[in-house]
């Protein structure tokens, strides 16, 4: 019983540090596409010629990305995370029931209801990683 404890909390610990690497991964790339670019005054694009006087407008340099689609990439590889390592954990827990069913089958019901709490925890975890990343796309 012991050995059973202990890699559910591998599992558990494993899910959590995919999910903080792929919410740190978000942030990050979040947080340095948001760097204020400084923009030019028309007086630096404009060169005068020597025959007229008159300032001619220098061509227009091309717009500058503004990061939305890494952005939204980062968030998908997140949530992408998050769903993969829920679902790892929602099969060994899923295992794990069926083999205790296995051995104590007069504790079905027991252990049904314990393994659905578990599996509502798990994906409420993913549902908060899918926020996030809806928050990150549309805020930032």
């Amino acid at each position: 019983m012991k050995k059973a404890l202990n890699i559910k909390l591998v599992a558990a610990a494993f899910m959590l540090l995919i999910a903080l690497a792929a919410l740190g991964l978000v942030l990050g790339l979040a947080l340095s596409d948001s760097v204020a670019v400084a923009e030019e005054t028309p007086a630096e694009n404009a060169e005068v010629t020597e025959a007229d006087g008159e300032a001619d407008e220098a061509p227009a340099a091309p717009a500058e990305d503004d990061g939305k689609g890494i952005i939204a990439l980062a968030a998908a590889i997140a949530v992408g995370v998050a769903a993969a390592a829920g679902a790892i954990g929602m099969a060994i827990a899923i295992a794990k029931s069926n083999e205790s069913i296995a051995r104590q089958p007069e504790a079905k019901n027991d252990i049904r209801s314990g393994m659905m709490l578990g599996l509502v925890f798990i994906e409420t975890a993913i549902i908060y990683a899918l926020i996030v990343a809806i928050l990150i796309i549309f805020v930032l």
